[in-house]
């Protein structure tokens, strides 16, 4: 069985300047993956390359069996590739209930004439829309948020509508882009908190960037730390952790234990 997704050996030039190199990784179903790394070190890059923003220089992207590598981003998206980015990309001007139920259009097959006419096809998946949303606001702990501007609402609830819209399509793999930046230490462990849950009840499989250690340590089963591009370690946590290259990276930055 192939992984669901797998990469091997992507590399990417912009202009002369290499923003990545010989990146591979295999993520399995339902397995947390962190990639980790000093500010610069190509992260999301890295996520842009296997979401279609860009079109890798070299290398072969797999998702599910399938070559996604030059497909745009919302054929991507819609083959099950859900995502968050580091700054936060909301209307900022729709409430949280409509932000949550737009993610969902895609996935709706009543045409023009079920929704001039209100018919049973329409109302039926518009019902089941809603009540996909509510429950998605319920996990992201955003319910009591349905009706209100999400450009009004705390930071840290922005967070958890871009997060639960991301969910709202369904994805076979979440790919969380530093999903506690800016956030104080009590909303990073509710963070961890909903991660979990969000794992937990939907099965999920879970890429996730970030620069703290001890947020990956908490969460992930395997784990890469990207230098200037490129792979410098990977392992589960507890070897991460004692790695000395990734203890030299991030000398003078961050404690990681």
């Amino acid at each position: 069985m192939p992984s669901l997704l797998e990469v091997k050996n992507m590399t990417h030039y912009f202009g002369g300047l290499r923003a990545v190199h010989d990146f591979s990784l295999q993520i399995e179903p339902g397995q947390i993956h962190g990639l980790i790394g000093p500010n610069g070190a190509g992260k999301t890059t890295t996520f842009n390359l296997i979401t279609g923003v860009h079109t890798p220089t070299k290398g072969t992207l797999t998702f599910a069996g399938k070559n996604i590598r030059g497909k745009e981003p919302h054929c991507i998206a819609s083959m099950g590739i859900g995502r968050t980015f580091q700054n936060l990309l909301l209307w900022r001007h729709m409430n949280v209930l409509d932000h949550i139920r737009l993610a969902h259009y895609s996935q709706l097959s009543y045409g023009l004439f079920d929704a001039f006419f209100a018919t049973r096809k329409y109302r039926q998946q518009e019902q089941k829309v809603t009540e996909h949303c509510y429950r998605l606001m319920e996990t992201f702990d955003i319910s009591r948020f349905a009706d209100q501007i999400v450009g009004n609402l705390p930071y840290g609830a922005q967070r958890r509508v871009e997060m639960a819209r991301a969910m709202a399509t369904n994805p076979k793999i979440l790919f969380l882009d530093e999903p506690t930046a800016g956030m104080t230490p009590d909303e990073l462990v509710r963070m961890i908190a909903i991660i979990r849950q969000v794992h937990r009840e939907f099965g999920v499989a879970i890429f996730l960037i970030e620069h703290r250690m001890k947020f990956v340590m908490e969460l992930c089963d395997a784990i890469q730390v990207l230098v200037f591009g490129e792979v410098i370690a990977q392992g589960a946590p507890e070897i991460i952790q004692n790695d000395p290259k990734v203890i030299e990276a991030y000398l003078g930055t961050e404690d990681i234990h």
